[in-house]
């Protein structure tokens, strides 16, 4: 039995992008700012595929430590917030989940675990996954059809590949983004 079942909904749904290390890990849990976009503007920017003999040398660098470097900064990784206004499916936590995890996957990244609790009576959710390369969270307000979405990705993750399944999931009728780079060496 999970540790976190007690609390509310856990998730123990594999990933494709999910390691047979974040399964193991898994298995062995112990027991016990803004930039204001319309709907139509949070689209991920285009990935850079850098040549071979560049991607060989980032493999390595992501392999000692997981710090990004982008137009010649290092730093931990980016951390997206956004706020989804005129949000839908903001109830089910089952549907918030399978949300998440194809938001996860669609960043490259490797889930490790999910939880998900439903709160009553507004029934709101609030969630995470867990992430090899940091965390996806969630926490809504059907009542204000709202919203709030965390993804802190590392590595050679992009977190911006997130946004468009996102948007599919929840419909909102506006995005409110920020983009923070967090552990930025200066």
């Amino acid at each position: 039995m999970n540790a976190l079942s007690p609390l509310g909904m856990v998730s123990d749904v594999p990933s494709k992008n999910q390691s047979s290390d974040a399964v193991e890990a898994q298995n062995n849990m112990p027991a016990a700012a803004g930039q204001v976009m319309p709907d139509h503007a949070a689209t991920a920017p285009a990935a850079t595929d850098p040549a071979p003999a560049d991607r060989a040398d980032a493999c390595d660098e992501v392999a000692k430590d997981y710090f990004v470097e982008r137009d010649g900064v290092r730093f931990a990784g980016t951390h997206l917030l956004l706020d989804l206004w005129g949000a839908r499916n903001l109830t089910d936590p089952a549907l918030i989940d399978t949300a998440l995890r194809a938001a996860a996957e669609a960043a490259g990244a490797t889930i490790l675990h999910g939880h998900f609790h439903h709160f009553s009576p507004n029934g709101g959710v609030s969630g995470v996954l867990v992430l090899a390369e940091s965390h996806i969270s969630i926490h809504t307000w059907p009542e204000r059809d709202f919203a709030a979405v965390d993804i802190f990705m590392c590595g050679a993750c992009n977190p911006y590949r997130s946004i468009e399944t996102l948007k599919g999931a929840f419909a909102p009728t506006s995005i409110q983004l920020s983009e923070q780079r967090r552990g930025l060496i200066v």
